[in-house]
């Protein structure tokens, strides 16, 4: 078993910034990728973005782009998320995952992640 553990999320004005920790413990060697989702009331859960633990190779959803960074330390198995100028659209429940295996360029599908965290609020204020 893998367990994910959050932290970092809270309330935050629009265009602020925020970082998102997610420290991963139990069979941990057996990760190819790290992802981050969110879902807000109403909609189904979006990608974000996703970072592989070996090469650091990135993947972002295009409403992020240029706004949020994903990056991972793999010496304490623990990644992040910094968000930087923050909008209301972004307030959801913020999610990391553990990908097992390389499925290709599916970064994007909740169903290639094997293990999820508990959720961590993001709430964005106007």
């Amino acid at each position: 078993q893998v367990q994910l553990v959050e932290s970092g999320g809270g309330l935050v004005q629009a265009g602020g910034s925020l970082r998102l920790s997610c420290a991963a413990s139990g069979r941990t060697f057996s990760s190819y990728a790290m992802g981050w989702f969110r879902q807000a009331p109403g909609k189904e859960r979006e990608f974000v973005a996703a970072i592989t633990w070996s090469g650091g190779n990135t993947n972002y959803a295009d409403s992020v782009k240029g706004r949020f960074t994903i990056s991972r330390d793999n010496a304490q198995n623990t990644v992040y998320l910094q968000m930087n100028s923050l909008k209301p659209e972004d307030t959801a429940v913020y999610y990391c995952a553990d990908q097992r295996k390389s499925y290709g360029n599916s970064w994007y599908s909740t169903g290639v992640y094997d293990y999820w965290g508990q959720g961590t609020q993001v709430t964005v204020s106007s």
